[in-house]
């Protein structure tokens, strides 16, 4: 059954705090307004060895005026629910938008700040797809569960040490403007995982392995096994770790490479989701590893992949993390090509770059972290297309002589373009004559965005898809966080070069 939104959440003065900031907004000429009343609650358990480690229960609470005005933003928060109170914070983003418009002219600079259109959305509710809240378990449940989990791995041969984690948020934003839209919404997410180490006691060498069950944008049933067999994989992880901690080092070369879900999410985010941003590709935006190449000249008639390459930014995808009924400038959420057959024809949009660059909308791209935060186009959720009957993982597989099956992402490095890049992963099996023979170590991908995307020559179907992602991604400056998720299916690239990376750390 869908949820409603908390009602200690929409019994707060919610309606009487954007109505008074956006009255004085107009009062003072502000071209276009909007509030934004936010509670964001996070809550964290850490275990080390099946035994609690620390704990967090935290709640963000305030709201956020921004207006146009003369052309410029203005920006403004606060904490203090009164409607006299709202009134002078919408006072102070029209002082700010003033200030910005003196300090632009000064630049001699004439750009003006104005906004794509967007349909009226009046009285909205929009609630995520979950069944239970994870706050409506008791914090003895979580840590019961998670030390039974730790458990069970410290009680596998060859297992030294357990970290267990659990991340929860749940995400209630009311907003209104002076179009007419006001919509209130509430969103779940949650993030289990635990890494397993092991010790070689004669050599003292060690390793790690994480669980690769991705975030999601489910409840607590996730804990129990909708949407993941957790069973399966704590039985799986202490024999795979021993077996990594034994495995001989890659040779570098170039190899064919099967890319399984857990790891291809993380390439797809670095290369594709940050490289689609318009505000990035135009340098609006540059923190957080910088521009991009896939430059707004190139929409059209860039060769981002091969011919198999299909993927789309998505606001609407069940469960997912960057899924939401309206962004933070009251635009629908939507779904969209970015790459099609192999080409660049989409980028994700906010209102104000949609409207600068000459589409007719945005897509829905803007979000903000916090009621203290200004929003900023945020990525949606970029998922790879499958291939309708397409091939299984086994049968990628065993169309490859020579080459490397890659599970489980861990560290990554990209250049300031979103072009030149190396990916670790969780686990390697070398892959001789179509079938799996045994684990790598040190193993690393390098590329370039294009290269790996045009050697891409077979994509699994639908039952290989999985949807990945984070909790982290960061962006802006005041720095922000925002979740997001990554859907594809296993993936078959020729010739990619691989690293090793021990060799390389010694030179």
């Amino acid at each position: 059954m869908p949820h409603s939104i908390d009602e200690s959440f929409t019994a707060l003065p919610l309606r009487a705090l954007a109505d008074a900031a956006l009255a004085r907004a107009r009062s003072l000429g502000a071209d276009h307004a909007d509030f934004r009343f936010e509670r964001v609650r996070s809550a964290a358990w850490r275990l080390r060895d099946a035994r609690p480690a620390g704990s967090s229960d935290t709640t963000d609470l305030g709201y956020a005026v921004r207006v146009v005005h003369g052309g410029s933003w203005g920006f403004a928060s606060g904490v203090d629910m009164t409607p006299d109170a709202a009134a002078r914070v919408a006072g102070q983003a029209v002082a700010m938008a003033r200030l910005s418009a003196q300090v632009i002219a000064a630049a001699g600079s004439d750009e003006r700040v104005e906004l794509a259109d967007e349909p009226v959305h009046d009285d909205r509710t929009w609630v995520s797809s979950y069944e239970i809240s994870p706050f409506d378990v008791p914090d003895a449940d979580k840590t019961g569960l998670l030390a039974e989990w730790s458990g069970r791995l410290l009680a596998a041969t060859g297992v030294d040490h357990v970290d267990a984690a659990l991340l929860t948020v749940q995400e209630n934003k009311f907003y209104a403007d002076t179009a007419g839209t006001s919509t209130t919404q509430q969103r779940i997410r949650l993030h289990p995982h635990l890494t397993a180490v092991a010790v070689d006691p004669k050599s003292g060498e060690f390793d790690s392995m994480r669980t690769i069950a991705p975030p999601v944008g489910r409840g607590w049933e996730y804990m129990t096994g909708t949407g993941w067999d957790w069973d399966a994989e704590l039985a799986e992880i202490p024999g795979h770790l021993a077996e990594k901690l034994r495995a001989p080092g890659v040779e570098a070369g170039a190899y064919d490479l099967v890319v399984d879900p857990s790891n291809l999410w993380l390439t797809i985010h670095e290369s594709i989701g940050h490289a689609t941003e318009l505000d990035r590709a135009l340098g609006y935006e540059a923190a957080y590893a910088g521009t991009s190449f896939a430059t707004f000249d190139q929409l059209g008639t860039l060769e981002y992949g091969s011919g198999i390459m299909n993927v789309t930014g998505d606001r609407t995808t069940e469960h997912g993390l960057a899924t939401i009924g309206y962004d933070d400038e009251g635009v629908a959420g939507q779904s969209w090509d970015l790459v099609k057959d192999g080409i660049l024809t989409g980028y994700q949009l906010d209102r104000r770059i949609a409207r600068l660059t000459g589409f007719e909308r945005s897509n829905g791209c803007a979000y903000a972290d916090s009621p203290g935060h200004v929003p900023v186009q945020r990525m949606a959720n970029v998922s790879l297309q499958p291939a309708p009957g397409g091939p299984s993982t086994e049968e990628l597989i065993s169309g490859v002589e020579r080459g490397i099956y890659v599970v489980g992402d861990r560290s990554w490095s990209i250049d300031m373009q979103r072009y030149n890049f190396q990916f670790t992963g969780q686990r390697f099996f070398r892959i001789e004559n179509g079938r799996l023979a045994g684990q790598l170590r040190d193993v690393a991908y390098q590329a370039t965005t294009t290269d790996f995307w045009g050697s891409m020559t077979a994509v699994g179907g639908p039952q290989t898809y999985v949807l990945g992602g984070a909790f982290n991604c960061g962006k802006a400056q005041p720095g922000q966080v925002a979740a997001v998720s990554h859907g594809c299916p296993s993936a078959l690239f020729r010739g990619v070069n691989i690293l090793n990376t021990t060799q390389e750390a010694g030179r």
